[in-house]
């Protein structure tokens, strides 16, 4: 079970992680290391810093990663936070691993720009939402693959790899949905900024949208 981080929890120690793509981004990197380090004095946390620059997001193995989990998993800090969840990974299937790994050894993860808390009831929720749409992705691929497979076959085409949905995208779904938003709506608002489909579709349809927030709602 999580440890709860009241809001204002003197004292708490917590792993602070900051990674860019390129080593001479310091800019990114101050950029993230002052909203860790806001939330951080709003609710007395205590940081350790550890930085991964030059580290590219598309998974999560790199050394500032593997030296935040071990602190982590030896119960010397009680919540991981990052600025913003890519720079934890760019991979919604990592996240999810990820917050399997945290529930099972009692700590939390925190991802400022989406207020994902899992140490709150809310940010837990909105946590296990993405995970949740991990998990529906993957099953989607599988069938997608199949079905591609016998179409290509017939028409003598190859497949392109299926694109997966970002942790931005699934929290983009679930929050406009919650906020009244029509299935239609929120297809529409997809394809109008040019959000890769789950699956690898040719675009989001009201349907699409709608397999997604089913999937959620059986968590």
């Amino acid at each position: 079970m999580l440890r709860a981080l009241p809001v204002e929890a003197v004292g708490v120690r917590v792993v602070g992680y900051l990674r860019v793509s390129t080593a001479g981004q310091e800019y990114g990197i101050e950029a993230q290391r002052a909203a860790i380090a806001a939330t951080a004095e709003q609710r007395g946390w205590e940081v350790e810093w550890i930085e991964d620059a030059g580290r590219s997001g598309k998974d999560i193995n790199r050394p500032g990663i593997t030296r935040a989990l071990s602190i982590l998993r030896a119960g010397e800090a009680e919540a991981l936070v990052v600025s913003k969840l890519d720079r934890l990974s760019r991979s919604l299937a990592d996240f999810a691993r990820l917050l399997e790994t945290a529930g099972k050894q009692g700590w939390g993860v925190v991802a400022i720009d989406l207020g994902i808390d899992t140490t709150t009831p809310t940010g837990e929720l909105v946590a296990n939402i993405m995970a949740a749409v991990s998990r529906w992705e993957r099953q989607m691929i599988g069938v997608r693959t199949k079905e591609g497979l016998a179409v290509a076959r017939a028409q003598g085409k190859r497949l392109g790899s299926p694109v997966l949905t970002s942790p931005e995208t699934a929290a983009r779904i679930s929050k406009e949905r919650q906020g009244g938003a029509t299935l239609a709506a929120i297809a529409e608002g997809l394809n109008r900024d040019s959000v890769p489909c789950a699956g690898g579709g040719a675009k989001w349809y009201p349907s699409s949208v709608r397999a997604v927030v089913t999937r959620v709602c059986s968590i």
